[in-house]
């Protein structure tokens, strides 16, 4: 296996990752995912289903253990709704440690349904939150209706 040497930008010393292992922007892709996939009410095991992987790799995935490969990461952000690239940081500045990651994304880069999975997931009063479920309830078709 193939040692390549990266900066560990949480600690400042240099530091050897391997080729699998995660880095600290794989930790910030991972937790875009999640925040996304939190975002949308989608469990693990159901994006592990629409991307053909198990739920423990999403696991991975998401803590940063191990590192998405760019067609993977394109089938996550087809699964989420999202642009691959909405997924990492807008700058060159160093990848901030994880407790530092903001849960929302670039929402020019977000389908409307993954901008109202986003915007919803701000919303902090719970009875607000109900309230859009039972709107978005009612103004949507059964399930079983022919759509327009």
């Amino acid at each position: 296996m193939s040692k390549r040497f990266h900066l560990d930008f949480t600690v400042g010393t240099p530091r050897r990752y391997t080729s699998r292992e995660g880095t600290p922007v794989d930790i910030w892709v991972g937790a875009r995912i999640a925040g996304l996939r939190q975002a949308l009410g989608l469990s693990q095991t159901s994006l592990a289903e629409r991307v053909g992987v198990s739920f423990q790799q999403i696991q991975k995935y998401e803590t940063g253990i191990n590192r998405i490969s760019a067609s993977r990461l394109h089938q996550i952000a087809l699964a989420l709704g999202a642009e691959p690239g909405s997924f990492f940081p807008r700058s060159t500045a160093p990848a901030p440690a994880p407790t530092d990651l903001p849960l929302s994304l670039d929402r020019r880069s977000l389908t409307p349904g993954g901008r109202l999975a986003e915007a919803f997931s701000r919303i902090p009063q719970r009875k607000a939150r109900q309230a859009l479920v039972i709107l978005a309830e009612a103004l949507a078709a059964p399930p079983d209706a022919p759509s327009s």
